[in-house]
């Protein structure tokens, strides 16, 4: 079986084939892969440079806040050890130094995060110091999803109570 040019099938595929030119488009498919694997990456690595001082955090149903500016944070311990963002401090040197690192700017939001093992009486105390140092935007921090702080519903009727 010869093959002539005046076939039409013939002619018809040597003209498609000269036809088609350069593939002048960019594959995106790589650039994709790419941008969502750092995407992911830097969901998970971003938490983790945030954490100041461990501290096991109380859990209440609070939403949370909406972040303005870079807030000062006071940190308490379970065994009251109080921390002024990462650096260990006094508890009579806390209000000099969160003035000096704060200048003029007493209207700046401060974050109290406080162990949920940490004595009433400090975490009190400190935040009294705080606020004493001319400090209003007094901010306690928790975890969310914690039980609700309001009253329990009612058991039916001869349901038993724990």
């Amino acid at each position: 079986m010869a093959l002539s040019i005046q076939d039409p099938f013939q002619a018809r595929g040597r003209r498609r084939r000269a036809r088609r030119s350069a593939l002048s488009e960019i594959n995106v498919t790589p650039l994709v892969d790419v941008m969502l694997v750092l995407l992911i990456i830097f969901m998970i690595s971003a938490p983790l440079l945030t954490v100041g001082v461990p501290l096991e955090l109380p859990k209440t149903e609070a939403g949370a806040m909406q972040d303005q500016t870079e807030p000062l944070t006071v940190s308490i311990r379970s065994n009251g050890d109080v921390y002024l963002n990462e650096t260990e401090v006094a508890f009579g040197s806390l209000s000099p130094a969160l003035r000096e690192i704060a200048g003029a700017g007493l209207a700046r939001p401060i974050y109290v995060r406080a162990d949920g093992r940490a004595p009433y009486a400090i975490v009190a105390q400190v935040m009294a110091g705080i606020s004493a140092s001319g400090f209003s935007k007094i901010n306690l921090i928790t975890d969310t999803g914690g039980p609700s702080s309001g009253p329990k519903p009612l058991a039916p009727a001869g349901a038993v109570q724990p």
